[in-house]
């Protein structure tokens, strides 16, 4: 009925693989062995167990029923009478377990319950599998939410992308994907732990993404020696995936200019961080510069001639001429919007009369 052989070697070498006890996928297959009694042979109000031993390669299905006077439901209840001699030491109320595996001996059965818990088996075992990854992704994960990874690329299909950290396999969802990005096997990139979490009455939840601000951010870190010890510090950082970032820097120090600390030398630093992140656009600001100065920066690459600003409600007035205010405004007006978002001014566009 059940090649017990074949069994045994697919746990030894699920187990092994996966890194889940044998116990845990005996527990499984004998789950599903219930599941295909009760579909096949039986009635699905009876509590069926399944007692699968390897070692003697045994398979013994039973059913609990309850002691009674006289049987109302024959699925879950039975009298002393009909247990005749195994009855000894038994009262009405008491529960006792009713061996059933020559029910599913016949040999017109065998191939079709053998076939049934096989495939049931297999359902459950995957299932078991895809919890167990994420119980122990969640693990891996769980104390660095907000961190970046370094990862390598290892399965790319269908938009699916499958990447390898230090020996686990995790994957970067579709819609934590940036459209600006190519994947290439063996590649290495970061990612943002952007979730993890424990989910009531299901698996862990683990988020990672190529989209977050905080990602490009803790790039630069990997980068810029200066943003690790303090000496620059990133006051503010927006980003539209792909398209543009901008960052707000500054320092304590009079003599460092932290925006040409980031760009500096020769614009390696931060062309090292737009290749990561192929080639999206990336401007740096200093906050310590004057304010007028900051926000006319922050509309980079237009040039700007004026900017009147009110520091007690947060808005400014900058002037350009006519021929800069496409560069000002850029693609949907993002320039403008994600300027006004890392200055906290709202910013507006009036052009030289």
């Amino acid at each position: 009925m059940l090649n017990f052989k074949r069994i045994e070697e697919a746990i030894n070498i699920i187990s092994k693989e996966k890194n889940i006890s044998k116990q845990d996928l005996i527990d499984v297959i004998e789950a599903a062995l219930k599941t295909a009694y009760k579909k096949d042979y039986w009635n699905k109000e009876e509590n069926v167990n399944a007692h699968l031993d390897l070692k003697a390669w045994e398979l013994e299905i039973t059913v609990e029923k309850t002691v009674v006077s006289e049987v109302e439901n024959p699925f879950t209840e039975i009298t002393l009478e009909e247990l005749w001699d195994d009855g000894e030491g038994f009262e009405e109320g008491d529960i006792v377990e009713l061996d059933v595996t020559d029910n599913i001996k016949w040999k017109d059965l065998e191939e079709t319950f053998g076939r049934i818990a096989s495939q049931a088996a297999r359902q459950v075992i995957v299932q078991k599998i895809w919890e167990r990854e994420k119980e122990k992704i969640y693990e891996l994960f769980k104390d660095r939410e907000w961190e970046i990874i370094s990862v390598k690329v290892d399965i790319i299909e269908n938009g699916k992308v499958i990447l390898d950290y230090n020996g686990t396999q995790i994957t970067l969802p579709k819609w934590e994907q940036v459209s600006r990005d190519r994947y290439e096997q063996g590649q290495r990139m970061y990612v943002y732990i952007a979730e993890a979490v424990e989910v009531e009455n299901a698996p862990p939840k683990v988020v990672i993404s190529r989209k977050p601000a905080d990602l490009v951010a803790k790039v630069f870190e990997t980068q810029v020696p200066e943003l690790e010890d303090g000496t620059i510090r990133i006051e503010n950082i927006v980003r539209q995936a792909w398209v543009k970032t901008k960052i707000l820097v500054t320092s304590d120090y009079d003599e460092i200019d932290p925006a040409g600390t980031l760009i500096w030398p020769k614009w390696m630093r931060v062309k090292a961080i737009m290749d990561e992140f192929n080639w999206e656009k990336i401007d740096i600001i200093s906050a310590n510069d004057e304010v007028w100065e900051m926000i006319a920066k922050s509309l980079t690459p237009a040039k700007i001639t004026k900017v009147e600003f009110d520091e007690e409600n947060k808005q400014a007035i900058v002037y350009l001429n006519a021929e800069e205010r496409s560069k000002a405004v850029w693609k949907n007006w993002i320039n403008v919007i994600q300027a006004s978002k890392l200055t906290g001014y709202e910013i507006d566009i009036q052009e030289n009369k």
